[in-house]
């Protein structure tokens, strides 16, 4: 699995971050650019929103290599220690919520886009909050949508 070569290549040399700073910032925001430089290492510009992104993709695979090396249980059980919110999920959301979670942190490294795992686990989370604040599909309350079905803005 190798992604280096599907990212786009972005290198600037030092002199065109003083020369074209504005440019360079622009390009920085919209992903990671290489700044080279004569006098030492290379450095990588980019948003801080990206680095947030990096920091917690990373996190999430500390916190899914933890489970993948427990051998007790489960997927659904041993994700559910490490992500304790999951348990106000029903026992089959548990297990597509674990699936889906892997698949989106698969999808992630591959290609290096943190925001599909970040945003898989932020969707699953907020569901099991919605969850336990009473809000639950066997009440009739709640009304799931396919994703091809346009709402109307209310």
């Amino acid at each position: 699995m190798t992604i280096a070569a599907d990212l786009p290549v972005a290198t600037r040399r030092s002199s065109d971050l003083s020369k074209h700073s504005a440019e360079v910032f622009a390009e920085a925001e919209d992903h990671p650019v290489t700044v080279t430089r004569r006098d030492g290492e290379a450095l990588v510009l980019m948003s801080q929103r990206e680095a947030e992104g990096r920091a917690r993709l990373l996190n999430f695979a500390a916190q899914l290599i933890t489970v993948t090396l427990d051998d007790r249980g489960s997927l659904a059980e041993r994700m559910s220690k490490a992500f304790p919110w999951m348990l106000a999920l029903s026992p089959a959301d548990r297990e597509f919520c674990a699936q889906d979670l892997v698949d989106a942190a698969l999808a992630s490294f591959s290609t290096d886009q943190p925001h599909l795992a970040i945003a898989e686990l932020t969707s699953w989370k907020e569901t099991a909050t919605a969850v336990a604040a009473g809000l639950s599909g066997g009440s009739g309350s709640l009304e799931w949508l396919d994703d091809d079905e346009t709402v109307e803005r209310p």
